[in-house]
């Protein structure tokens, strides 16, 4: 009978060593492990720190996807109806996560700072339809001291006052008391909690060709 040799006595060599080695077990999902604080998790759009929001609708982010999962229709703001301090604003924000890549190229693209990656992870389901998010379940929540728009702008009477911010916050009487309480770098939390649940019916299917 031939000989077996080395190499196999050292394959079974470190079989043997790993049999009786302790086992990692993980409780997952009842102990869930922390991720790095840089880790690419589900995405937020922030808001300014009186409610409006960041993103103007300019959709960099979507061209910008090498995914093509990112879709962004914007609307006009008017002074009855304004949702960020610019002259636009994301009407339809939508990111299809069986495609995203989590790559960040979005974030970076992004020229107000709207659009930022949480440590989320947890972005699985059995319904495709579920992982198109929307706007509703992508916004971030409202703080303490601010307002669910569509409101007037509290920051100041042009949109430079809150990308620059050139000048002091101006308050109206009723939103005064709250407002010192704001930090003024009020963002979405890091932790990536449930947002939104609603669907936006009048969304457009992803995976159309951008014009």
């Amino acid at each position: 009978m031939p000989s077996l040799g080395p190499k196999p006595l050292q394959g079974f060599g470190v079989t043997f060593g790993n049999m009786f080695k302790k086992v990692t077990t993980e409780s997952y999902p009842e102990d869930k492990k922390a991720t790095k604080p840089r880790y690419h998790g589900r995405h937020v759009l922030n808001r300014h720190p009186d409610g409006l929001e960041k993103c103007v609708g300019c959709e960099l982010c979507a061209w910008a996807c090498p995914a093509d999962a990112i879709y962004v229709e914007g609307g006009d703001n008017t002074e009855e109806a304004r949702f960020s301090p610019g002259e636009r604003y994301g009407a339809i924000y939508q990111i299809n996560y069986l495609r995203c890549i989590f790559c960040g190229l979005c974030v970076e693209a992004c020229p107000t700072r709207s659009l930022t990656m949480s440590n989320d992870y947890e972005l699985a389901d059995d319904n495709r339809q579920d992982l198109i998010f929307t706007k509703e379940q992508l916004m971030a929540p409202l703080l303490p001291g601010m307002e669910q728009p569509p409101h007037p702008m509290r920051l100041g009477d042009h949109e430079q006052d809150y990308y620059v911010g050139r000048e002091p916050i101006k308050q109206t009487a009723g939103a005064a008391a709250e407002a010192h309480s704001v930090p003024p770098a009020a963002t979405a939390p890091a932790s990536g909690d449930d947002i939104g649940v609603d669907a936006d019916e009048g969304a457009k299917p992803l995976g159309e060709t951008r014009r």
